[in-house]
């Protein structure tokens, strides 16, 4: 998922879509049984949940409609390359509660070690499917970040496919948020009175991974998603790449021939050489059990 660039805000946390702050529907069905854990497929001593578009999006409404709150990550190429090589923001995200497989290239890595993934679940694509659950049951959803004004227009669109759906307020950071913390605390304030169910937080890696260690305590019983430049790709302020592409794993050339500059180091210098690694690594380790971080579970919640 990449970055995105915030140059304006409005006060933290306006209401949208016909919702006001703390006007949402209750979510949590009285009775409602915590979903079983997740397996997951390792890579790269990694833990990635082995589940389909469908499995994740039932996991996260009915652990939502029991209370339960998590984080979910959508590791592309690159962020699991950082997972990989960068020990802090492995630390950081260690409280990640699922991790979906944002990325052909991890899928390929899976059926190499003989340890397969069932299918690519994009944070991309997933917003379109969670959101027509949260409709269904009731769930509130808070859009947080993106560019100026996508996250408003997200909401718009998602409302209309998504009829009756209680988004509980949208609210795009300014550029440099993080170091504001009289901004922060007031987000939190907002998000408090908000109350919503799912949070998407799109503001690219590592700042939406920050900012969710940050919030999730706050929001115990929410689900925090951070989905990258996804608002911009619902408001169709950027156009993903064709179907076939996506499916042979190409999206990332389609990004690249869009903003050359700006990606080329990630996709070239860094990531061409550690998706060969992966394979690589992958292909070695075929039917070998990868060890997972002494520290993290081998199922995640």
């Amino acid at each position: 998922m990449t970055e995105t660039a915030h140059t304006q805000h409005s006060p933290p946390a306006q209401p949208a879509a016909g919702a006001t702050p703390g006007e949402v529907q209750p979510r949590a069905a009285h009775g409602t049984p915590t979903p079983p854990a997740l397996p997951v497929v390792s890579l790269m001593g990694v833990p990635l949940s082995r589940v389909t578009m469908a499995q994740a999006v039932d996991h996260i409404a009915r652990a939502a409609r029991a209370g339960q709150g998590g984080w979910v990550m959508t590791p592309n190429l690159d962020i699991l390359r950082r997972l990989v090589k960068d020990p802090s923001f492995a630390s950081l995200t260690r409280a990640a509660d699922v991790r979906l497989a944002d990325g052909m290239p991890l899928i390929w890595a899976s059926r190499l070690r003989g340890d397969p993934l069932p299918e690519r679940v994009a944070g991309s694509d997933l917003i379109w499917h969670l959101t027509a659950r949260a409709a269904t049951d009731g769930l509130p959803v808070f859009l947080l970040g993106g560019n100026p004004g996508a996250g408003d227009a997200a909401a718009r669109v998602l409302a209309e496919r998504s009829p009756g759906l209680p988004v509980c307020g949208v609210e795009c950071p300014p550029f440099g948020f993080e170091s504001d913390q009289a901004y922060l605390a007031g987000l939190e304030r907002a998000l408090l009175a908000a109350n919503p169910s799912i949070v998407y937080v799109a503001l690219g890696s590592p700042k939406q991974e920050h900012l969710i260690a940050r919030l999730r305590p706050l929001l115990p019983r929410a689900w925090f998603l951070g989905i990258g430049v996804t608002f911009s790709f619902v408001a169709g302020e950027i156009a993903r790449a064709p179907r076939w592409m996506q499916r042979l794993g190409l999206e990332w050339v389609h990004r690249l021939a869009r903003e050359p500059r700006r990606l080329a180091k990630r996709y070239l210098i860094d990531g061409v050489p550690f998706g060969v690694r992966l394979l690589v690594n992958a292909a070695m380790t075929r039917g070998q059990a990868e060890g997972q971080q002494p520290s993290e579970p081998p199922r995640e919640r």
